[in-house]
């Protein structure tokens, strides 16, 4: 097993896929981009997701990565109340970037034209607990 502390902040830069849990119950896949402290994600305000939080519901953010190549297996796991907050456009384009690359035209049009939407909006989590686990192991013998 891998004793190297995690170093959270460049784990949570990948463009890795969270999933967010409440109590509702409610879990499902977002993009995020972990920023200034706190986990941001785009978020339509009819989704169940966006009851679950501003009915004040605890939030789980689990971030994780196994890659059976290389035996790199880390968990970040945040726990907080979430906020529903105005769209940040800026803050948008620079989480599609992540997942989608720099250049905005060859996107799909639809991340753009959400950002246009009445109803869209941002969801901050700035978690109470993170807590993070390395259970990496040597991967198989390449060559």
């Amino acid at each position: 097993m891998h004793e190297d502390p995690v170093d959270i902040d460049a784990f949570l830069s990948r463009p890795l896929v969270a999933r967010v849990a409440t109590a509702g119950p409610t879990l499902r896949p977002v993009w995020y981009i972990w920023e200034d402290g706190s986990f941001w994600w785009v978020t339509d305000t009819s989704n169940r997701l966006v009851k679950s939080v501003l009915a004040g519901e605890p939030v789980v953010v689990l971030v994780d990565e196994c890659n059976l190549a290389s035996g790199e297996v880390i968990a970040v796991t945040a726990r907080g109340t979430a906020e529903l907050v105005p769209l940040d456009a800026d803050r948008a384009k620079r989480k599609f970037r992540r997942y989608l690359g720099e250049e905005e035209n060859s996107w799909d049009p639809g991340f753009l034209a959400s950002l246009d939407l009445p109803t869209t909006r941002m969801i901050k989590l700035t978690p109470t607990i993170v807590t993070a686990n390395d259970m990496s192991y040597r991967g198989p013998a390449v060559g």
